[in-house]
């Protein structure tokens, strides 16, 4: 694990995939509201916004790969969801709470092989616990217990399957790609074998 402070440089590069992945996490918002109105006609329209879900999970697995630090995770998707209500959020300052549950659920799987390991199978362990943690939140937000039990399955695995793709694969194979440009070389950590 790597104990070492964070330097000016990771803040910025922070504050930089924050901005980037704030303005992805309220176009996402926007094509969840567009599907939502055109569910709802049909009776669906709470399932509007779950096919989009992974995508908001997705800034903490490119902060954790780049600066293996405890807590750069959390940290990224507070700062991700702080920029997406100053840009204009319709649900207000409560997704930085949704935020930080989303970030802890991405990165406990880190956290768990002490940041030792940057490999697909942790970004999917890490979607898979931002699906459970998120969907406790919302149900308990949402009242998911007035909803019929089929509403209430279907949210689910419609969020686990976006966030599979989105969280566990999309992000880690951004984080390659990244990777394979060079930029990474800077930042003083192998990430050869998390290839």
């Amino acid at each position: 694990m790597n104990k070492e402070p964070l330097k000016l440089r990771d803040f910025i590069f922070i504050g930089l995939i924050s901005v980037a992945f704030g303005i992805v996490y309220l176009i996402a918002l926007y094509l969840g509201a567009a599907l939502t109105t055109a569910l709802t006609p049909v009776g669906i329209g709470i399932l509007g916004y779950e096919p989009f879900y992974g995508i908001w999970f997705m800034a903490p697995v490119v902060a954790l790969y780049v600066l293996r630090r405890p807590s750069v995770g959390i940290i990224t998707e507070i700062f991700a969801a702080v920029i997406e209500v100053v840009l204009g959020n319709v649900f207000g300052p409560i997704v930085i709470v949704s935020a930080f549950i989303q970030g802890l659920g991405v990165e406990l799987p880190y956290m768990f092989t002490k940041y030792r390991r940057y490999n697909m199978r942790n970004s999917m362990v890490g979607a898979v616990l931002a699906t459970i943690f998120s969907f406790i939140w919302t149900a308990f937000r949402n009242d998911y217990a007035s909803l019929e039990i089929s509403i209430v399955i279907a949210i689910f695995v419609i969020r686990l399957i976006s966030s599979l793709i989105f969280t566990g694969f999309i992000a880690h194979k951004l984080c390659i790609a990244l990777d394979n440009t060079g930029l990474l070389k800077s930042y003083g950590v192998s990430h050869e074998k998390d290839k």
